[in-house]
């Protein structure tokens, strides 16, 4: 079986440091200040849901922006997403009267377009034979994905269980309570207007996809990849599969062990160091952005203290 070798990821990470010269800080600027815009636009649809869920709530658009900001952010830091627990408990404070069961439910109307604009993007990299072939994926360097697709029956076993325990928990609560699954249909209120879920969510979460687009063919002329259509949708694409294992906070492994085994032309070492820095980049980038939101909108630093409430919270909503 093969384990993930962190050689050829520390020899990334000093050579990132050592050719730090060598970035164009100017594209990485940018690219930085796109990667916010893309947050901020996918934050104002998320508040744009909520209004719809909540009408008669005045709530400040500044409050839900910064929980969007804060639990992206620690996103990056956390494994299996942890700031998502802090994001859902800080707009519960934002919403005077709101529920956790409609907060989280609220996300699900950004799921079409993210679905939809993922499976185009995974299909063009399919179809071009940008990524590597399946007999190709256990010889990658990344434990995440090796081992994996080396234990295919332990594989549908675990997504076995999952599905059942899905199943069965979906049929235990919608049975004890109604009012629950009432909460959640609240969330997805503006789904009901299609007009309005086109022009408030679906138009930004658009403006916000080409604000990555971009901030992602920056960031590959910032490290002398060479910005492309074709480099772009790959890096999307490799980003999508890495997200879908989140044994690791960001995807670190699965990330670098794709690029170096998709990006053709760049030297293994130069894609290594390009993808090293742009994630360490957009994470210390999120992180900073996360920390100011919390300090200067919420007036806390207790961010433990925030993931604790929010995992109690969705346990005690949960539960009948």
């Amino acid at each position: 079986m093969a384990v993930f070798d962190l050689d050829p990821f520390v020899r990334a990470v000093e050579r990132f440091v050592a050719d730090l010269g060598e970035v164009g800080w100017g594209y990485l600027a940018l690219a930085l200040a796109l990667s916010l815009a893309l947050q901020l636009c996918r934050a104002h649809a998320w508040a744009n849901s909520l209004r719809a869920a909540y009408p008669e709530s005045h709530f400040r658009e500044r409050e839900v922006t910064a929980a969007f900001l804060i639990g992206s952010g620690l996103n990056g830091i956390l494994p299996a997403r942890g700031g998502e627990a802090i994001k859902i408990v800080l707009a519960k404070r934002s919403v005077p009267g709101s529920s956790y069961p409609a907060i989280i439910s609220s996300f699900a109307v950004l799921v079409p377009f993210d679905s939809g604009a993922g499976f185009l993007v995974l299909a063009y990299a399919i179809t071009q034979g940008l990524l590597p072939r399946l007999p190709e994926i256990p010889d990658l360097p990344a434990f995440e994905i090796s081992f994996w697709v080396e234990n295919p029956e332990l594989l549908m076993f675990t997504l076995t269980v999952l599905a059942i325990g899905t199943i069965v928990l979906f049929v235990f609560l919608a049975r004890r309570v109604e009012g629950f699954w009432a909460r959640l249909r609240q969330g997805v209120a503006i789904l009901r207007d299609p007009r309005r879920y086109a022009r408030q969510v679906l138009a930004w979460q658009a403006a916000g996809w080409l604000c990555r687009f971009a901030s992602f063919w920056l960031f590959l002329d910032a490290f002398h990849i060479g910005g492309s259509a074709e480099n772009v949708l790959l890096v999307m694409s490799v980003q999508a599969i890495a997200g879908a294992l989140p044994f690791t906070p960001g995807g670190v492994g699965a990330q670098q062990a794709l690029l170096v085994a998709t990006l053709s032309g760049p030297s293994r070492s130069a894609v290594l160091a390009y993808s090293v820095g742009q994630q360490a980049a957009v994470t210390v980038w999120s992180v900073l952005v996360a920390a100011a939101a919390l300090v200067f909108v919420f007036r806390t630093r207790d961010w433990r203290g925030l993931l604790r409430e929010g995992r109690e919270a969705h346990g005690a909503e949960s539960a009948p």
